[in-house]
């Protein structure tokens, strides 16, 4: 009898130590999530860039199967016993938290009760109010490539259905943007035999071609017209560029690089008129399959004109013994410094930050980049601006009043760009306000 009760009492006691222990574990957890939430209100309204969760707290259970499902480490939380989007700047809306959640407590919203996001109206095909013009990519509000890849497919089918044809000197379609959406939509329509043209004002890749050498991008399994299924749940940007120039070599793409599209009209027979670089084309249907990156955002600072400043990191060894200063705190500033500093070829690499720390990163970038600092490889300047730029410095002013100046061979600006909603805005898209509904 004895014995069994010592037995008895030694479970319990394992079992409050192990519940104890656990508790301390999800309390650590949750004063972290709550620092992380309490520090983006303190940026004022914020909100995701696509598509975010919205949790209906009188349904959440606290199960924190959202917070399970997320890739990305550090955006979902339970606090109280509720689920909280505690870092909207860090997701990036791949929407497995709605799918795991048990009681269907979340809905995928764009914008927010403070933040409105402009959105063009499209239909189930991603055709715009504009006839024979369409929207797919993440200028139509949906991130992440098997999205992209997805949307290109399904407008291509439609204009293959449809009866629109080019007349005398128009093709049947013209593709903008050479990123996954646009290279799956010409795929697509070459598959069926119509005539494309695909335009990009760079090369063929898109927005991946400015991502920092060995950049992990979850793709999924894709399924591309044509070439087939592509089966890796992650890709590098150097894998991703190999797989868009086989494609190229395969199929013989009907690409044009470096033609900027400024104007997208219909003219009276039907038929687009689209200016770009080389003068006017005409298509009987328009795939504006565009980036977010828009027009880069300038500081506005003297010197910003120097040739030594640049809007987007190419190769890191661009900068081989440089003094480098990357300007911004979201995931592409601080991933640009991780590349430069991980290349390990610069004199030295600084980050120019007006916040105290970078929460706006995903997860993975915020661990990579501490541990960048720790090591001294990157010289953090966090509650600074730059307010000059000159051929050998830059000057850079503390939030406290101090001015510094610092030695400096090279500047890349990563502050965001204009949206592409004022451009589809000019093409005649009808835009859509977004407050947090989907």
């Amino acid at each position: 009898m004895l014995s069994y009760l010592l037995i008895t009492l030694v479970a319990f006691g394992l079992a409050a130590l192990a519940v104890t222990m656990w508790r301390r574990v999800e309390l650590k957890r949750e004063a972290k999530a709550t620092a992380t939430i309490e520090d983006i209100k303190g940026m004022g309204p914020v909100v995701a860039a696509g598509r975010h969760p919205k949790i209906d707290p009188d349904r959440c259970i606290g199960s924190g199967a959202c917070v399970a499902a997320c890739p990305e480490k550090g955006v979902l939380a339970v606090v109280n016993g509720r689920g909280e989007l505690a870092n909207p700047l860090a997701c990036v809306g791949h929407g497995l938290c709605m799918d795991a959640c048990p009681v269907e407590a979340i809905t995928l919203v764009y914008g927010s009760r403070d933040i409105t996001v402009n959105l063009p109206r499209i239909d189930e095909s991603l055709q715009t109010n504009v006839p024979g013009l369409f929207v797919c990519g993440e200028a139509s509000g949906m991130g992440l490539i098997r999205n992209a890849v997805r949307q290109g497919k399904t407008a291509a089918a439609h204009i293959a259905a449809s009866e629109r044809r080019g007349k005398a000197d128009a093709v049947d379609v013209i593709v903008v943007g050479a990123g996954p959406a646009g290279i799956a939509a010409t795929l697509a329509l070459m598959e069926k035999g119509l005539r494309v043209q695909l335009l990009d004002r760079e090369e063929l890749g898109g927005t991946i071609r400015h991502y920092p050498r060995a950049k992990l991008v979850m793709t999924g399994t894709l399924e591309l017209p044509m070439y087939g299924k592509v089966r890796s749940s992650t890709m590098s940007k150097e894998q991703l560029v190999a797989l868009w120039q086989d494609i190229d070599e395969r199929f013989s793409l009907p690409l044009r690089a470096g033609e900027l599209v400024e104007e997208v009209a219909q003219e009276a027979d039907g038929m687009f008129a689209v200016h770009s670089t080389s003068g006017w084309s005409r298509a009987a249907s328009v795939v504006l399959a565009l980036g977010r990156r828009g027009t880069p955002q300038k500081l506005g600072v003297p010197g910003e004109d120097l040739d030594k400043v640049a809007y987007l990191l190419l190769e890191p060894s661009e900068f081989a013994g440089k003094h480098v200063l990357v300007i911004g705190g979201g995931n592409s500033a601080v991933e640009c410094a991780i590349a430069l500093a991980e290349d390990g070829g610069c004199a030295s690499v600084g980050i120019s930050y007006r916040r105290s720390d970078f929460a706006r990163c995903r997860g993975e970038n915020r661990a990579r980049i501490g541990a960048l600092i720790e090591a001294g490889r990157v010289r953090p300047l966090l509650k600074t601006n730059v307010s000059e730029i000159t051929e050998q410095e830059v000057r850079v002013r503390h939030d406290d009043g101090r001015e510094e100046t610092i030695p400096n061979d090279g500047v890349i600006i990563q502050i965001g760009g204009t949206p592409p909603s004022q451009l589809l805005s000019k093409f005649g898209v009808e835009m859509v306000a977004k407050r947090g509904h989907e």
